[in-house]
């Protein structure tokens, strides 16, 4: 009798209902972590009364949430390695809803600044922790590129939800009620997530180089401090600073985790083709979209005169052409290979750009959500698929650690996304109103249309009614012209 073992192999263990409602809880805190980066947005009016800020001020509140989420991102993802990632979400969660009431309840421009920078770091625990115990949950392959698209369109929910929710929140509530919409969703996770959230850790991880953590941080906070900085002033000493500086900081942190014997993040994870590929596809498909998406709030409401309640609801056909997407792509790619849907994706996108270009002045409504739809319906599977492909791609035990890159990878995109598109656009707009500036106006009304939109229309509504409507002519046709052409740029170079 021949007793030589055979080889077996083992089919993946499909998910059952645990780790489904499990999804749903992690999908919950990923819509509010998204929610929090565009609720704010329409809180600032009545902000701005009750505070009194100034415009560095204004600026460092609306902002310091994202750079924080994008300095701690990496070391969020390693520390749920070392840690426990269910335990660093539970955490996170914790700090995030004792953060939101001070936030809500701010008295002075100040306390704002600090308690949104502290919700940035607890905010930085919730995308590498839920995507690396995704993948923990759901081995299955068909089951986890489903379960990556729910957790694709979550984020996509979060960013239509926000302006929507938010609006009606103010109609009856101060401004900081915004921030309170996180308590009863963090309550939840910290209930259900002890009792139907695996845990994991990397067994063999070692102690974290808190030299490399400090230099990550600097790195990341340096360079989308200038990109941000860029868009904003344009080209400036400080911002070629900035980014310089913190890309030497970088390289120095890059030759620190090679000769570390427990570095902070394998980079050899790079040499992966899989790896290196769907990371650069993801990145230059974040700059794409968000850099596009900077232009479409501002001409719902500037140029269309739409309130902030309705500029969300309009945005509502985008989010669910994007939930759409992601959800296809799962299905899809059962047929045809990951790298092809993709490609079709992306050309679906660069489509809807196309036609972004034929939006007018006047009655261009239909004509942007269309075009909005038809980019996200492309964008979905193109984010879910690449983002699966960066994680699985990944040592099991460096999960948290590869979806810290690839989130702060996105989070990159997105602000060279808006450096860039927004700095074109900025200056076809202030070349547009310098040639077609009514006679007459004063010097600093003159400079404040030049500079923005939003300055433009502020000036308008205190000039005589035939001076404001030829300001206000101007400027949105330079305005549209500016969405015009960096939408063809844009449809012109995804990756």
């Amino acid at each position: 009798m021949d007793t030589t073992a055979q080889p077996t192999t083992t089919a993946p263990r499909r998910a059952g209902r645990r780790e489904w409602v499990g999804l749903a809880v992690l999908s919950l805190a990923c819509l509010l972590y998204v929610m929090d980066l565009t609720v704010l947005h329409l809180a600032v009016p009545q902000l701005t009364e009750d505070l009194r800020p100034s415009s560095t001020q204004l600026l460092w509140i609306i902002d310091v949430y994202g750079f924080m989420v994008a300095a701690a991102l990496v070391t969020m993802g390693t520390l749920g390695d070392r840690i426990g990632r269910r335990r660093l979400l539970l955490i996170g969660a914790a700090a995030f809803g004792a953060v939101s009431v001070l936030a809500a309840f701010s008295t002075t421009p100040e306390m704002l600044v600090v308690s949104r920078a502290l919700l940035g770091i607890a905010g930085a625990t919730v995308a590498p922790s839920t995507l690396s115990l995704i993948f923990a949950m759901f081995t299955d392959p068909k089951q986890r590129s489903l379960a990556v698209g729910v957790w694709i369109s979550a984020f996509s929910a979060g960013s239509a939800i926000g302006p929507v929710l938010g609006g009606i929140v103010l109609e009856a509530f101060w401004w900081g009620a915004v921030f309170l919409l996180a308590l009863p969703v963090m309550g939840v996770l910290l209930v259900v997530g002890p009792r139907i959230l695996p845990e994991y850790r990397d067994p063999g991880a070692g102690r974290l180089d808190l030299l490399s953590v400090v230099m990550s941080i600097v790195d990341l906070l340096a360079v989308v401090g200038g990109l941000k900085e860029l868009v904003q002033d344009g080209m400036s000493v400080l911002s070629v600073l900035l980014v310089l500086g913190g890309g030497v900081v970088g390289v120095g942190w890059w030759r620190r985790q090679r000769r570390l014997t427990d570095p902070m993040l394998d980079v050899g994870l790079f040499r992966i083709r899989a790896f290196r590929s769907a990371l650069l596809v993801n990145f230059l498909a974040i700059f794409v979209m968000v850099g596009y998406f900077l232009f479409i709030g501002q001409y719902l409401q500037l140029v269309l005169g739409l309130s902030p309640l309705q500029a969300g609801l309009w945005s509502v056909p985008s989010a669910a052409g994007f939930v759409l997407g992601s959800q296809l792509g799962p299905r899809i790619v059962a047929r045809f290979r990951a790298s092809t849907v993709v490609a079709a994706g992306l050309g679906c996108a660069a489509l809807g750009l196309g036609i972004l270009t034929l939006v007018g002045v006047h009655d261009g409504l239909t004509v942007l959500v269309v075009a909005s739809v038809v980019v996200s319906v492309g964008m979905g599977p193109v984010f879910g698929l690449t983002t699966e492909m960066v994680v699985g791609s990944a040592p099991e035990e460096k999960a948290g650690a590869a979806s810290g890159v690839s989130e702060t990878a996105a989070e990159l995109g997105g602000a060279l996304g808006i450096a860039m598109l927004g700095t074109v656009g900025a200056a076809i707009y202030r070349a547009g109103v310098a040639t077609g500036l009514p006679a007459g106006l004063p010097p600093d009304a003159a400079t404040a249309a030049r500079d923005t939109l939003g300055g433009a229309v502020s000036v308008a509504a205190g000039l005589p009614g035939a001076t404001a409507d030829a300001l206000l002519a101007t400027a949105r046709e330079s305005f549209v012209t500016g969405l015009q052409l960096t939408s063809g740029a844009a449809a012109s170079s995804p990756p």
